[in-house]
């Protein structure tokens, strides 16, 4: 889906396939060597256990939250994640967001505002390229979100910890 493929079907058959390929390897080694960098980057600024809860938190909410309003693309019936295929309700969906943004809090409300603008627009785009690359979602791109949406998070921190804004340890 990310780096493959020609055609829609072909990208959801390069999805299927549980070997990991070359770009899937170097995704997966580069994203983890970004969390150690990221979270390396903010040892200096106080408690990285709630970076850590917030990063995982909100980027699964994100990820998640593409299930609201986009089609499951994959076949149902050898689905490994036919759960996935059934449609969020609006109340889910607003429970999901507030539970994945309420460990923000911890750091103030200009971050908490900046995380949801981030995502924000990350969504938009993702969703955008999604629907352009192969209409809808499958697990692995609900996967590939929250991982990036991870990464967008702890860059932001990061930018509020060199501008001095990360406060860290109080609810403003």
């Amino acid at each position: 889906c990310i780096g493959g493929g020609m055609t829609a079907e072909r990208r959801l058959s390069i999805m299927k396939d549980s070997r990991i390929g070359t770009y899937g390897a170097a995704s997966l080694v580069m994203a983890l060597l970004c969390k150690f960098l990221f979270l390396e980057a903010l040892l200096g600024y106080g408690n990285v256990l709630m970076v850590w809860v917030l990063g995982y938190s909100f980027s699964r909410a994100i990820a998640a939250s593409l299930i609201f309003d986009m089609p499951y693309v994959s076949d149902l019936d050898s689905s490994k994640s036919k759960p996935l295929a059934n449609k969020q309700t609006l109340p889910e969906l607003i429970f999901l967001l507030l539970c994945g943004l309420a460990p923000a809090l911890w750091f103030g409300w200009q971050v908490s505002l900046s995380l949801v603008l981030v995502a924000v627009v990350f969504r938009i785009f993702f969703k955008a390229w999604l629907m352009a690359r192969i209409g809808g979602f499958t697990g692995d791109c609900l996967g590939a979100a929250q991982q990036i949406m991870e990464l967008l998070i702890y860059l932001l921190l990061i930018v509020f910890a060199g501008l001095g804004y990360l406060s860290m340890g109080m609810i403003e």
